[in-house]
């Protein structure tokens, strides 16, 4: 069965337009939450003690609270600009793969929802012409000819040099002569 057919459809968007102007980091704000004495939070007390500082400076656009909490298994929450929260558990995990799940964290936009997407591409302004090409007002004859063509090669309006005019003058007189 295919699960894609149960997800919403919707067109791929960049979140407020990143990429048009400048990037804006979508991560808001990270709550880790721990336990200074549960066994499971032994990899989240060791990142927060060793490389916490080091990710807070390579990330300065979002803010990193550290609640600790009795007897409870360590969490991290990613709240977003839009406004979503994205909650992980981090139980039994050393400090290399949290600090992997706080960057895929900090790259994703917080969309909650997996969404289908109906297109690759999307336009606010479709055209009923279909989409341009180089070749779209090109002649089809060019299709079957050899290049490089000496007649598709010449410049186009081009002024005619003093010497073309004298060649072409003395031609003239020929041609009135022979007649």
């Amino acid at each position: 069965m295919n699960h894609s057919q149960f997800l919403i459809s919707g067109f791929l968007r960049p979140p407020f337009y990143n990429g048009v102007g400048r990037q804006i980091n979508q991560l808001q704000r990270l709550t880790i939450k721990f336990c200074k004495s549960h066994g499971g939070s032994k990899g989240m007390r060791d990142f927060i003690e060793n490389h916490l500082v080091n990710y807070a400076k390579e990330n300065q656009s979002v803010v990193v609270y550290v609640k600790p909490r009795r007897h409870r298994s360590p969490v991290i929450v990613a709240e977003y600009l839009n406004g979503d929260r994205r909650w992980m558990s981090a139980q039994n995990r050393n400090h290399e793969e949290i600090l992997k799940w706080l960057s895929l964290l900090s790259l994703q936009a917080g969309d909650t929802e997996p969404i289908r997407y109906r297109k690759n591409w999307h336009t606010d302004c479709p055209s009923i012409q279909g989409p341009w090409t180089p070749f779209t007002h090109k002649n089809p004859a060019f299709n079957n000819i050899a290049f490089p063509d000496k007649e598709l090669g010449k410049q186009l309006n081009m002024p005619e040099t003093a010497t073309e005019k004298l060649l072409r003058l003395v031609q003239e007189q020929k041609n009135t002569k022979n007649e």
